[in-house]
Order: C-alpha cells, then sequence, then structure tokens
C-alpha cells in the first residue's frame, strides 16, 4: 500500500476524538509487517515498536494523532432534526451546508441546514450563523431516528479524499493522518537501515481535545527523545510567510523554547546532509502539538515537532502536497540513523 492509498484510507474512514478505534485496525494491519511488535494500550493508541541494533538503549517515540474533529448528537426534536456539538476546535461557518454521516447503530447520512436567507432579518444576515441554530436533517422522524441515533453518537462530514494536480490532494483530517501516514513510510525506510536506536510509532487518540494519548503513551515508553509528526499553516496569499510552511518544499521543523535546541541541529543537518528539503517554523511557546504532552511526561522527554505543510486546516478540504509526507518519512528515517552508539548524552546537552 503506497503512501496516498493508505492515506486515502485513513481520511476516508472516520474517527473523531475518543473513538479511534473505528480506524485501530487499518494502523495495525499496516504497521505490523515492518515491526517486531503492534499493540493497543488501554487508551486506545496503536503503539508499534521497532528494535535497533542498540538494544533499547536509545528509544526514540514518533507520535501522530489519529483523531479527526467532529460532532456529536446533543438533542433530538420533536419533528426529527438533531442539535448537535463540536469534538475539537471547528469553525461553525465553515459547518453549513455540509453532507454529514450520523454514526449510530447504522451510518445515516444527514445534511446541515439552518434558516433560509430569505427569511433572516438584517442583523442576521450580517452575522454569522451560530452552531446552535443548525440542525441536521435527515429526513426521518423523530420515531424512526429514535431507533438508529442516540445522544451522544458522533457525527463526521461526508467527504472523499482527492487527487489534484501536481501531487496535491485535499480531504478531511489530514490533520493528522497525514502524520500516520508519515510514520508508515518511515517505518518503510527504517526496515532496510541497520538503525542503533528503538523506534516506537504511535498514533495517538484525543489530541485534538486533550493530548491525552500522548500523555500516556509516552509515560509508558519512556522514550529518550520524542518527536511529535504532525501538520503546520500551509501558505496562502492572505497569510504572513513569516507564519506559514511552503507546500512541496518539505516539513516545517519546530523551533522555539519548548523544542530540544540540539535536536533541531541534528534535523536540520540530516537534512542538509541527505539533500532534505526542511523548514524553519517558529513556535515561541507551547506548540498546541503532542510534543506539548512528550515534553513534560514525567522527568520530561526532550521534544520536537516535524510538520507537514498544510492549507485550510479544520475544514473538510484540507490540502497538502503528497511530496511532502514523503520528505517527512526520509528525513525521521535518516535523523533516526543518525542517532549512534554512545552519543545521546552528547547529543542532548545543551
Amino acid at each position: 500500500m503506497d503512501k496516498y492509498e493508505f492515506l486515502e484510507l485513513l481520511t476516508n474512514g472516520h474517527g473523531v476524538s475518543g473513538f479511534e478505534y473505528m480506524l485501530s485496525k487499518a494502523v495495525i494491519d499496516a504497521f505490523t509487517p515492518l515491526c517486531d511488535s503492534v499493540k493497543i494500550d488501554k487508551m486506545g493508541n496503536v503503539i508499534a515498536h521497532k528494535k535497533g541494533s542498540g538494544d533499547g538503549a536509545v528509544k526514540i517515540m514518533m507520535a501522530a494523532h489519529l483523531d479527526e474533529i467532529g460532532f456529536m448528537v446533543k438533542y433530538i426534536e420533536d419533528n426529527g432534526f438533531i442539535r448537535f456539538t463540536t469534538i475539537g476546535g471547528i469553525d461553525p461557518r465553515t459547518t453549513i451546508g455540509q453532507e454529514v454521516w450520523v454514526h449510530g447503530v447504522e451510518t445515516i447520512l444527514g445534511v446541515v441546514g439552518s434558516k433560509p436567507p430569505h427569511l433572516q432579518d438584517a442583523k442576521e444576515q450580517e452575522e454569522a450563523i451560530k452552531l446552535e441554530d443548525m440542525i441536521i436533517d435527515t429526513g426521518y422522524s423523530k420515531e424512526k431516528l429514535l431507533e438508529l441515533v442516540s445522544i451522544g453518537d458522533t457525527i463526521t462530514v461526508k467527504r472523499n479524499t482527492v487527487k489534484l494536480l501536481n501531487t496535491k490532494a485535499a480531504g478531511k483530517a489530514m490533520d493528522d493522518r497525514a502524520g500516520v501516514a508519515a510514520l508508515l513510510e518511515t517505518l518503510k525506510m527504517l526496515h532496510g537501515m541497520n538503525h542503533y536506536p528503538d523506534v516506537y510509532m504511535v498514533a495517538t487518540v484525543q489530541e485534538e481535545v486533550s493530548m491525552t494519548g500522548a500523555f500516556t503513551s509516552t509515560y509508558h515508553i519512556q522514550p529518550d527523545i520524542g518527536i511529535a509528526v504532525d501538520v503546520g499553516f500551509g501558505t496562502t496569499p492572505e497569510l504572513e510567510k513569516a507564519d506559514t510552511i511552503e507546500l512541496g518544499k518539505g516539513p516545517g521543523i519546530t523551533i522555539g523554547g519548548n523544542v530540544h535546541p540540539t535536536l533541531v541541529k541534528r534535523l536540520f543537518e540530516t537534512g542538509k546532509v541527505h539533500g532534505i528539503p526542511c523548514q524553519k517554523d517558529v513556535a515561541p511557546g507551547p506548540t498546541g502539538t503532542d510534543a506539548r504532552a512528550m515534553q513534560i511526561t514525567k522527568e520530561g522527554i526532550p521534544a520536537l515537532v516535524v510538520s507537514i505543510p498544510l492549507r485550510y486546516m479544520h475544514t473538510s478540504v484540507e490540502l497538502l502536497d503528497l511530496e511532502d509526507i514523503h520528505h517527512t518519512a526520509r528525513l525521521l528515517a535518516q535523523f533516526t540513523n543518525s542517532v549512534k552508539e554512545g552519543e545521546l548524552e552528547g547529543l542532548l546537552c545543551f
């Protein structure tokens, strides 16, 4: 399975924060042939372990979150309309008019609707429609709907990933299933290397709401180095270039107070030596990724963030360049292979 096929499989699937188990089997099936062991922990994280020649003397953990943003059934009106709330950070302005899947006893199709503009007063027309003023219409009566749907059932946007021109692809949940796809590509590359560190690839849960999966899996693994593989804000005309990273030019490597400076230096050196394009991505404070959870677990884990450029984040048309997944995987594999016996202490010194 190539990187696009795996990415398509994951992004066309469904699994909002706390319900990632809907995709666990797909990840396990893909990782298992390339690892020494794969398991699901008590939180639902998928943890793949690939042994190195150092017999566990150095452990590198790479984490990409498997969950996506979505919705949850909050109430069912007498007329059968579904009131709903959000799971994760969703801009309500992107929600109206979407087709959605309601995951109940059966998965059923619905549409998100609201008061037509013709019937809005002047003030309403000037304001964005609030989530509480939207409903999901499945076409079912309340009686029939209650046989299939319950309060607390999850809802995801109906969207299939599509290939665009020039190695681009767009769809929902690229954040951060593109990162999971990068982990798989990294494993493929490591398969042909005699790397010294043990590697733990973790598809984490609940990043969008709490980073719980990264906290618990890091506590269990106790890595020497933690790397969050996530997405970063891709350049578009309305955004300042200083705040973004460009598609097709490789992953962004985060520089800031919450990432380890000598590890950052090694990442850039690795890219230069192997001709892998990389970009600088500045984050002066906490990164808002799984790296934050890694960094403050137990006595602290030296952490890094590697970001795949992504446009239109937290919408149903997130867009990336497939080559950036490849560049990210090459960087991670070569970085892992660059860590040699007896080097860890010096590598982690400030």
